[in-house]
């Protein structure tokens, strides 16, 4: 039987792709998104699977996600970043900070007592990250950047209500700089990730944790804890972590231009600031939900406060000297974060 050329088995070949790709063009795309919160968390019912409608909807189902909650792709929370990178995943929703010390220029909106409207943050910590950041998150395609709705202390037998009440507690941080701050209120910080904190509350091996309200009810946390320690609200939030929804880069390239439209039209800094939005409602939703347990609420006052913010100015030194040592101009970004968030 005579072979054919290479030349022309080349150009069959060509044909063949050419026709794969307008036959892909018109099917659907089912994108795994993986997470590490449960499915009744407002990660994923009230922000991820409405984006999952929305993107499901204008473009005529042809775009669709096959939703991972609990970590079910396996890994932890730390490696859903490099699984978005290496596409183990099409998308994941993330804290960067889990991963320590990697993500430090876009760690200014964890600093304490910097944040004050997780909508607004949001869009600025977007324009922020895009600007500065681009490097650290190379290989991945961020979708949104976000926070929530900020962390408070939620303790389960001695409450704080000043400076002093912090010696000799563990609390659970989330984040680096939430390490620090804890450390510099002269409690000793606990890091880890946020599925470890209830049942680390439940044996005691931490007396409470830094968590936002708005994740409290999905992981039971109200039926563990005494006490929840709010902050004044003329205050700036306590702390607060960045998030990222993204995408595989590869994934993204391999849609047709039309699919990338509606991907891109559900991103960037209007798309943060609405799920800066969600989580904040979802944080009065979450308190709402609590007050039926037995914990009691204690409001520390502005005046006190303002004792905890000074005794956390360490932290944001610490911050501008860490990032000034990796060749950035870190005194600017915290001036240019500051602007953006105003």
């Amino acid at each position: 039987m005579k072979q054919k050329s290479p030349r022309v088995a080349g150009l069959i070949g060509a044909v063949l792709l050419t026709s794969c790709a307008s036959v892909t063009a018109q099917e659907t795309v089912i994108l795994k998104v993986h997470h590490f919160l449960p499915p009744a968390s407002t990660a994923q019912a009230k922000f991820i699977e409405p984006w999952c409608a929305r993107i499901s909807q204008q473009s005529s189902n042809r775009l669709k996600c096959q939703i991972y909650p609990s970590m079910q792709l396996g890994g932890s929370p730390a490696q859903l970043f490099d699984q978005a990178r290496d596409g183990v995943a099409d998308l994941v929703w993330t804290l960067p900070g889990y991963q320590a010390g990697r993500f430090v220029v876009s760690e200014v909106f964890e600093l304490p007592f910097i944040v004050r409207s997780s909508a607004e943050g949001s869009r600025a910590l977007w324009q922020y990250a895009m600007k500065n950041a681009s490097k650290e998150f190379e290989g991945i395609k961020p979708i949104v950047f976000h926070l929530h709705d900020g962390n408070i202390f939620h303790t389960t037998k001695k409450p704080i209500r000043a400076l002093q009440d912090f010696r000799g507690m563990k609390l659970r941080a989330p984040t680096r700089q939430a390490t620090r701050m804890i450390a510099a209120f002269g409690a000793t910080p606990v890091p880890m990730p946020l599925p470890q904190a209830p049942e680390a509350l439940s044996k005691g091996v931490i007396d409470g944790a830094l968590v936002p309200w708005e994740v409290v009810p999905s992981i039971k946390l109200g039926e563990i804890v005494g006490h929840h320690i709010e902050t004044d609200p003329s205050m700036p939030q306590l702390s607060n972590s960045v998030i990222i929804f993204g995408m595989n880069p590869a994934r993204y390239d391999s849609l047709p231009a039309d699919l990338k439209k509606v991907i891109d039209n559900n991103s960037g800094p209007q798309a943060s600031a609405e799920a800066g939005r969600i989580f904040a409602q979802a944080g009065l939703a979450g308190r709402k939900a609590s007050e039926k347990y037995k914990a009691t609420f204690h409001t520390v006052p502005a005046a006190e406060l303002q004792l905890w913010q000074k005794a956390s100015e360490t932290v944001i030194s610490d911050w501008v000297r860490d990032v000034t040592a990796k060749g950035h101009d870190g005194r600017k970004l915290l001036e240019e974060a500051r602007a953006l968030l105003k």
